[in-house]
């Protein structure tokens, strides 16, 4: 919930914050709302996307977002749907919860009822969409005398390696001495270790996370659908 025109109050504010995170937890689905006094010189298609985009709404792997975008000075609204919702969120209907539940309350100056009716419709359309994820405690990794069994395993499979070739080393296997164009040659040997490059896995770090506190999920993509309106 981002509000730059001092247009709601605090309270207002808060009590939308609060309905957004809980439909968030309930379904996944992220929609954030943002005033804003003015276009300027771009189109409110494309400010719409690239604030979608930038502050990263909907999660990554739904596309799941949905920006409600008010431009009060401009008088001008927009819908902003990820792809992952189009289909329970096409565009006639975002047009029609623009024309019949936001407008007509904005041409009152209800701008906080008219937001909470448009907030209201696009849950009810998209509640059943997405379930939220839930925590499974089988995905954690299991642990043996305080330790992750991969990491015993791994430790196993060393320890074996380092017994076959201590045997390997008394019994003269891989030492012996071959003859040929390239004169005498010595036994193989076993190497375990990194690749010099690592794998870097990060949870809710700056990079990976929205701009909207609680609201957290990466990012989805965003095509154009939705639908604009004006009063």
């Amino acid at each position: 919930m981002v509000d730059n025109t001092s247009t709601l109050t605090q309270t207002e504010i808060n009590s939308l914050i609060t309905k957004l995170i809980d439909f968030e937890k309930q379904t996944s689905n992220q929609i954030v709302v943002y005033l804003i006094p003015t276009l300027g010189s771009e189109s409110l298609e494309d400010i719409s996307i690239r604030i979608a985009i930038e502050n990263k709404i909907g999660k990554k792997d739904k596309n799941n977002g949905i920006l409600l975008l008010i431009v009060k000075n401009d008088r001008k609204i927009r819908i902003e749907v990820g792809y992952g919702l189009e289909g329970a969120l096409p565009d006639a209907l975002c047009r029609t919860i623009i024309d019949k539940e936001i407008i007509p309350l904005f041409k009152k100056g209800n701008y906080n009822e008219g937001i909470n009716k448009g907030i209201d419709a696009i849950i009810s359309a998209t509640k059943d969409e997405y379930q939220a994820e839930k925590n499974n405690s089988d995905k954690n990794p299991k642990w043996t005398f305080g330790l992750p069994i991969f990491v015993i395993i791994l430790f196993a499979v060393i320890f074996i390696l380092i017994i076959i070739s201590i045997i390997r080393s008394i019994f003269g296997f891989g030492n012996r001495t071959y003859t040929g164009s390239g004169g005498t040659g010595g036994g193989g040997f076993f190497f375990f270790g990194g690749g010099g490059g690592s794998d870097n896995f990060s949870s809710g770090s700056s990079s990976d996370s929205s701009s909207f506190g609680d609201l957290s999920g990466g990012g989805g993509d965003f095509g154009g659908g939705g639908a604009s309106g004006d009063w």
